[in-house]
């Protein structure tokens, strides 16, 4: 008999590193949706491949103590979380060559200018998010399910008990204060 993703989840709470591995694989294809929609969403300026990215995410998420999920949702929310976290931190590393970090002199043409240009903004949303999780942690699981999950919100309300209209009124408040923290310009 298959265990089930609670039973999983259960078992890594008590201790039980194998169950990590089944839980991994009895949701690899889910989280293989999730990361390769976490690539789309950034575009072709992020050269990782959904399979480096979901691998990465495991160790990260395997190697942390304390971590409790009690249920799939909030696992794969999660998820995620960290793949977010790889992405922007792949986005930073990119600034941060493209500034002289590699020591390396090119030219930058159009296409380079534009790549730039998003790997910022790719920070400031994701510094963005973490000041939203600093004031409403629920406002902020709401982008991280809908946004990089890709979650409907009937998906969200199921997941989080509540009714399809109170995730899209938490949608509609976190988008608000995301504008308002990445587009500080746009207040005046």
């Amino acid at each position: 008999m298959t265990p089930t993703i609670s039973s999983l989840i259960r078992s890594i709470e008590s201790g039980d590193r194998s169950a990590a591995d089944a839980l991994f694989a009895a949701l690899y294809g889910e989280l293989r949706r999730l990361a390769k929609s976490q690539l789309a969403r950034y575009g072709p300026g992020v050269t990782l491949s959904a399979t480096t990215l979901l691998h990465e995410a495991y160790l990260n998420i395997a190697g942390r103590e304390g971590a409790v999920f009690p249920d799939e949702g909030r696992f794969l929310a999660y998820a995620a979380k960290v793949m977010r976290g790889l992405i922007v931190d792949y986005a930073r590393s990119r600034q941060a060559l493209k500034r002289g970090g590699g020591f390396e002199i090119t030219s930058l043409g159009d296409s380079d200018a534009r790549t730039v240009a998003d790997d910022g903004e790719l920070v400031r949303i994701s510094s963005g998010l973490d000041r939203l999780a600093s004031v409403d942690a629920s406002l902020a699981e709401v982008v991280d399910l809908k946004f990089f999950c890709g979650f409907s919100f009937a998906e969200i309300a199921a997941l989080r008990g509540v009714s399809e209209r109170t995730v899209q009124r938490r949608w509609e408040k976190a988008r608000i204060y995301l504008h308002r923290e990445i587009r500080p310009a746009a207040r005046t």
